[in-house]
């Protein structure tokens, strides 16, 4: 499962990486983006008109199918069931966040261990640094946008100052290593 994370100076690269993927890639993908709380949002629309798989926004107790692109509602945390169902959870902010990143990779990487894959992106906060080192420890795939594209670099930075050992990649190579690693 490919599990991308991104704030501030995201949106476009994550349409970048989902306009790149091979047809091929059928993996379920889950995007955990911070926006607003309680506000309406065409962001299911846009990359919905962008990539050719059907993208929808999870719904608590939802079964995971392959590809599928989720997105995490706002004003709530996303959580992996054993079952490989969603769990959407109102628990307190983590790093001014609801959805949290870190929340999602950790729980996503308890489940899934070697077969999670991890990507965080631009953003103005540290949330994402704590659980994209859980991936990696627990063998699963983590990747950090490169610095020096990332729109805002604080969030990758968390991450690489956590653990050196994230694959810092530009989106042309986020886009290879998915379609090598998923096709």
């Amino acid at each position: 499962m490919i599990i991308i994370g991104g704030s501030a100076g995201s949106f476009n690269t994550i349409l970048s990486i989902l306009k790149g993927l091979d047809k091929r890639v059928c993996v379920p993908i889950v995007i955990v983006l911070h926006r607003l709380k309680n506000s309406e949002s065409s962001f299911e629309e846009i990359l919905q008109n962008n990539t050719h798989y059907i993208v929808k926004e999870v719904e608590d107790k939802e079964i995971i199918k392959n590809g599928i692109i989720y997105t995490a509602p706002s004003n709530y945390h996303l959580l992996l069931e054993e079952n490989r169902t969603f769990s959407l959870d109102v628990s307190e902010l983590v790093n001014y966040s609801r959805p949290s990143i870190d929340v999602t990779f950790e729980s996503f990487s308890t489940v899934l261990k070697e077969k999670c894959c991890g990507i965080l992106l631009s953003g103005s906060n540290n949330d994402g640094a704590e659980g994209l080192k859980f991936i990696a420890e627990n063998n699963g795939i983590s990747i950090i946008q490169d610095l020096e594209e990332a729109e805002f670099d604080m969030m990758p930075k968390a991450a690489k100052n956590l653990y050196k050992y994230h694959k810092e990649l530009n989106t042309t190579n986020i886009i290879n290593i998915l379609n090598n690693e998923y096709c």
